[in-house]
């Protein structure tokens, strides 16, 4: 069976008319009205639950093909399309169309003494190319968020999933269609060829940002190779310290939590400090709660004196993602050499202290540099949905331009806008 639709392409010519296109529509979607995005997202909604099974019998050729291919379970597992999954992108864009719209509105206005007044206006991006691997559910999200943010996208799915995504952009650009807006405001990419993903990394001429989701490998290589600003996170590097200030039973809820709840995610807690004067108290506790887990543990001197019989932690542990039930703890004499340690080793995604002193709090939240930081909090609350911003396309650990959860107002810039009345510069 064909891994993907049968049709020559010149890569290079394909790729420039995908791009001439998506910015001729993204002018016709920022110049849209709310409703009329809306409809869109409604219609969208409704044409997936249509054609639910369409897009089974799609998805069933990218199943067996990858079968074929020695896919791992988990990998199937992620690429397949079942009812309920189906149904979960169709009510996905509907609760994107439940959320305020950010496009148009006005912030920070003020009078300046020439009498001029000057605010700030939430506009969209342009052009957003998202590049991602596996779930073919993606291309429903994040066709939904670039659209209710007034951009336009272009979207590389993964090789795997190439028939699950066609069928399911045909459904996206039937709602657009029906509400009255280009098609070509999001296209899917319909060739598996690798020389895609590196023409759309060139386009800076029609296309004004690029998110990968996917592994660490296909990040640095968008990251490496990308003439166009790059929103992005490599690791998921996540700390917990629990201060020799902190409640007992705060302590190990928290520290069970952001480890055990979920392992797979990259707001999971990968190392756990502990300070000198609670670490004898802390840590045994700790120990039965994970072991009743199959949590492996892996400690510093110091720690494998009080846990005896767990594994020696390395250097490498310390700046590992594990993704697994796997943890390393380090004993530190104090939040000095705590922040440090993250410091050295953290991604810059989520680090949070446990602690019942309110100086030492807010000293961690000034000095530790990461996306999110928190304070008697589990590491998995670094979500959008947790946040309130209803949906995100991924978390950025960089500075610019948007960082932590990305939701709709990460995928818009602003403009400032100058309100005059017959007013001359003297």
């Amino acid at each position: 069976m064909s891994a993907q639709p049968e049709f020559n392409l010149d890569i290079a010519e394909y790729m420039q008319s995908v791009g001439e296109a998506g910015r001729v529509a993204s002018q016709a979607v920022a110049a849209s009205t709310t409703a009329q995005r809306n409809n869109a997202l409604l219609a969208m909604a409704d044409a997936i639950e249509q054609q639910q099974e369409k897009l089974k019998t799609e998805n069933a050729k990218d199943l067996e093909a990858g079968r074929a291919r020695g896919l791992a379970d988990a990998m199937l597992d992620r690429l397949e399309l079942t009812d309920e999954r189906i149904s979960g992108m169709a009510e996905g864009l509907r609760q994107i169309v439940a959320l305020p719209d950010p496009v148009g509105e006005i912030t920070d206005m003020s009078y300046r003494p020439s009498g001029i007044q000057v605010g700030k206006m939430r506009v969209p991006l342009g052009v957003i190319g998202i590049i991602y691997e596996s779930r073919p559910n993606v291309t429903a999200d994040a066709a939904g968020l670039c659209l209710k943010s007034g951009n336009a996208c272009i979207l590389r799915g993964g090789s795997e999933a190439i028939h699950s995504n066609q069928a399911i952009a045909k459904c996206i650009q039937s709602g657009l269609e029906l509400a009255g807006l280009p098609a070509e405001a999001i296209q899917v990419i319909k060739t598996t060829d690798r020389a895609a993903v590196g023409e759309l990394l060139t386009m800076e001429k029609y296309v004004d940002v690029i998110i990968p989701r996917g592994g660490k490998g296909l990040i640095e290589r968008i990251s490496r190779e990308s003439k166009i600003p790059v929103i992005k996170h490599l690791d998921g590097i996540c700390h917990v310290y629990i201060d020799d200030k902190a409640d007992f039973d705060k302590a190990v809820n928290i520290a069970v939590n952001a480890k055990t709840h979920r392992y797979g995610v990259c707001n999971a807690m990968e190392t756990l400090l502990v300070a000198e004067g609670i670490a004898e108290k802390v840590l045994p506790e700790l120990r039965k709660q994970y072991d009743a887990k199959n949590v492996e543990l892996r400690g510093c001197e110091k720690t494998q004196k009080i846990l005896t019989g767990i594994n020696a932690a390395t250097d490498e542990d310390w700046d590992t993602e594990y993704l697994a039930p796997i943890l390393s703890i380090k004993v530190v004499e104090n939040m000095a050499e705590g922040i440090q340690h993250i410091t050295d080793h953290s991604s810059q995604h989520t680090d949070t202290i446990v602690t019942e002193d309110y100086t030492r709090a807010r000293r961690f939240l000034r000095e530790v540099d990461s996306s999110s930081v928190m304070v008697n909090a589990s590491t998995r609350f670094s979500d959008g949905f947790e946040y309130g911003l209803g949906a995100e396309i991924g978390i950025s650990t960089d500075k610019l331009h948007a960082r932590g959860p990305v939701g709709l107002e990460g995928l818009t810039s602003v403009k400032y806008v100058v309100f005059g009345d017959g007013h001359i510069r003297e």
